[in-house]
């Protein structure tokens, strides 16, 4: 990827969360913006991650998240270790879509 300034990221960050923000009214458009944006690896990999948190959410222990999903331990620590934020946008997330123990 390209070497751009933190100012110059910050702005195109802000431009791709406003262009899925305005995409999330929309199914299709978001499903087809993401498969087009995203490589399949990388679309396969972030719903990886998702359901990572919401076993880890459930109690479910690392190595069975583990074996289940059939990826690597240091995987699931780290979406454990994010989880340790109980401010973060994972557990926002999980409160919003009422995914509980």
């Amino acid at each position: 990827m390209s070497k751009i300034s933190k100012e110059q990221s910050q702005i195109y960050n802000e431009e791709l969360l406003n262009v899925i923000i305005t995409s999330c009214s929309d199914k299709s458009l978001a499903r087809a913006f993401i498969a087009d944006v995203l490589s399949p690896s990388e679309y396969k990999d972030l719903s990886i991650r998702w359901q990572i948190i919401k076993k880890l959410v459930k109690g479910e222990k690392h190595r069975k998240i583990s074996s289940d999903l059939k990826i690597g331990i240091g995987t699931v620590a780290r979406g454990s270790r994010e989880l340790a934020d109980k401010n973060g946008g994972f557990w926002k997330m999980v409160n919003k879509m009422g995914i509980v123990k």
